[in-house]
């Protein structure tokens, strides 16, 4: 009965040891053990449960999975003097958790040293190359060049030839920046080009040309649609003369020969009494050249009253 205490007391003591001794991996982690500050032993990279001494060994987890930096946008100028804000990410992994543990220690100190190493190798190729190659990887042809911008192409910078491209000089990037990582136990796994975009006073005069070119593209398509426009109305008016004068040449015929055959009726009736014919176009001479208001003197003998000449006046009644 009296050793009781002193079992559970052994008990207890155990039990906390082994806690404190015991430690768990998983897989998104990696364990350097320190003893006194010095690394002892080899990483534990595979996940599961260890065990290290207590109290004198102390366990420094890192992460194991792909880390993330985000670079700060700066102002670089291109190899045509153009200056721009550059935008970059990258993506980083522990791969030698001993080294990285002597050197830098911690994820918050590795992101510095991604600062002092990656931000000079981007300011370096983006400063060695035009801008058309840090914006474009190939010389595909843009979809605005579909709607009339064809004739001043050349005369933009989308008229350069790409002969590096952004994909090459983001593999340069990487290539430069990771062989200074390793030496902190840091593998460079990407880098890429998040956003470019101009500064404020080349962003402005930018967006001038663009305007002043899309103000050329519209004044083209309006001077063609007017051109268009005046065609069309040509064609009409010369559609419409020709027809015209088809309708009045056709008019022209038919009022001819309708003259014709009435000259050759009137020159058939005259021909069966020519002087009921005379006597009927002096009636209608009458009739349009006397009325009440006319006053006419003419001799007896004129011929233009010879009808009236032999009218005989009825008698008077008494």
């Amino acid at each position: 009965m009296k050793s009781r205490p002193f079992i559970v007391i052994v008990a207890v003591a155990a039990a906390f040891l082994l806690y404190n001794s015991a430690y768990v991996v998983d897989e998104r982690e990696q364990v350097v053990v320190t003893q006194f500050g010095k690394v002892v032993g080899t990483p534990k990279k595979a996940p599961g449960l260890y065990f290290k001494l207590p109290f004198i060994q102390n366990t420094n987890y890192f992460p194991k999975n792909l880390l993330d930096w985000d670079g700060d946008p700066g102002q670089i100028p291109t190899l045509d003097k153009t200056y721009i804000w550059v935008d970059t990410f990258a993506r980083w992994k522990i791969v030698d958790p001993v080294k990285f543990f002597q050197t830098v220690n911690n994820t918050v100190s590795a992101l510095g040293r991604l600062d002092d190493i990656i931000d000079p190798a981007v300011r370096n190729f983006i400063t060695s190359y035009r801008l058309i190659e840090s914006v474009r990887s190939s010389n595909r042809e843009l979809d605005t060049l579909e709607i009339g911008f064809e004739d001043i192409k050349e005369e933009t910078p989308y008229g350069h030839r790409v002969t590096t491209g952004r994909a090459k000089i983001t593999q340069g990037i990487l290539e430069q920046a990771k062989p200074k990582l390793a030496k902190f136990g840091i593998e460079l796994v990407d880098v890429k080009i998040k956003r470019i975009n101009y500064v404020e006073q080349v962003r402005k005069s930018v967006y001038n040309r663009m305007i002043a070119e899309r103000k050329q593209i519209a004044e083209k398509f309006r001077s063609e649609g007017q051109g268009e426009a005046r065609k069309i109305l040509g064609e009409k008016e010369r559609d419409l003369k020709k027809i015209t004068s088809e309708a009045y040449r056709k008019a022209q015929e038919i009022m001819g020969k309708a003259d014709a055959e009435v000259t050759k009726i009137y020159a058939s009736a005259y021909g069966v009494d020519p002087e009921f014919f005379s006597f009927l176009k002096t009636l209608e001479i009458y009739t349009k050249s006397l009325d009440k208001d006319s006053t006419l003197i003419l001799s007896t003998d004129s011929e233009f009253l010879k009808y009236l000449k032999g009218y005989v006046q009825p008698p008077q009644s008494p």
